[in-house]
């Protein structure tokens, strides 16, 4: 059976405040762990009301402490926003604590100004600038800036630590073969990209250029999943997130609203469309139900690994639908 994973946003919503959202993060991790979950990512996001995880790299090592054999990871750090370095160091130093390849180490996330408020940029009017700071921590880790390059002598520490795997994280084309040409795992971010999964994962997969680090290509599908006792209770939690996608194409990024409050709002017949639209990237029912659209869409992309995603607004909910996902898995423990 396909393995599992887990793609964490820390959802805040109407009563669960950003603080509540990353301890509940930290006892979903608990459970992944004890359920047989394989990997535990962690988002990276900045100045949305409704997401709480703005540090992956702290909350990798709330979580690798917290639990006992799953893999910690982000998913993903968004290096525009990031010096190379800092990004080496701060995996280097949670790989030495975590050692025994525990640790999982693109995305170009946050808008301009929000970036420019980090200090990523210079000019919030900058384009990205992914690829020149994605080849230079590459540089970093393998010594390769040449004789006379200010950085030739630059050591990410504790230098007798390797860097974790180094995973693309994308939504487009661009993403799968830019992974391939580098021989990096490569995760699609299909619970919110309108590029076609399928064709991304498959033209990663036919364009793998294998390196010593990874000889196989190894593709992860994220995607939304929610599953719940009964098709009608599903339907019903995920409401929620129905209404979170509506606000979102609108530019309104609200903590997330109760499958009552939800249930109530004025919904135009634009927000229906958006609402089918999303429909196609979201998987709704019981566990079986679930299981069954989760195991075609592995199919069509020939994903080696799922990674879920899951934003409920109660707690108990969301840790119940990663539960039934366990069984119907039948996931190792």
């Amino acid at each position: 059976m396909i393995p599992l994973s887990v793609l964490d946003l820390s959802p805040v919503t109407t009563a669960t405040p950003g603080s509540t959202a990353l301890h509940n993060s930290l006892d979903l991790a608990r459970l992944a762990d004890r359920l047989g979950y394989h990997r535990y990512w962690l988002a990276e996001h900045h100045n949305l009301a409704n997401i709480a995880s703005s540090s992956p790299d702290i909350m990798i090592g709330q979580v690798a402490a917290a639990t006992s054999r799953i893999r910690v990871g982000s998913g993903g750090v968004m290096l525009p926003n990031h010096a190379p370095l800092m990004v080496a160091e701060r995996f280097k130093v949670l790989e030495a604590l975590f050692p025994g390849g525990r640790i999982d180490g693109r995305a170009p996330g946050t808008d301009p100004v929000t970036s420019y408020a980090l200090r990523a940029r210079q000019d919030p009017r900058a384009g990205d600038e992914f690829l020149e700071r994605f080849q230079e921590l590459l540089l970093l880790e393998h010594g390769g800036f040449p004789d006379g390059h200010p950085f030739r002598n630059v050591r990410a520490v504790p230098s007798d630590v390797a860097l974790p795997p180094i995973w693309l994280l994308g939504s487009s084309g661009y993403s799968a073969e830019l992974a391939a040409a580098f021989g990096l795992g490569f995760a699609f971010a299909h619970h919110f990209a309108d590029h076609d999964a399928a064709s991304a994962m498959l033209s990663y997969r036919e364009r793998f250029k294998p390196t010593p680090m990874l000889p196989r290509p190894h593709a992860i599908l994220a995607t939304a999943a929610i599953a719940a006792g009964s098709d009608a209770e599903a339907e019903r939690i995920a409401t929620s997130a129905q209404l979170h996608y509506v606000r979102r194409a609108q530019g309104e990024y609200l903590p997330l609203e109760s499958p009552e409050a939800a249930a109530t709002y004025p919904y135009t017949a634009v927000d229906r469309e958006r609402v089918a639209h999303q429909r196609a990237r979201l998987a709704i029912g019981s566990a079986h139900a679930v299981k069954d659209r989760l195991l075609a869409l592995a199919e069509a992309t020939r994903a080696d690994e799922l990674m879920i995603t899951t934003m409920i607004y109660d707690h108990a909910a969301r840790r119940h639908s990663y539960e039934l996902l366990a069984d119907v898995f039948a996931l190792p423990r």
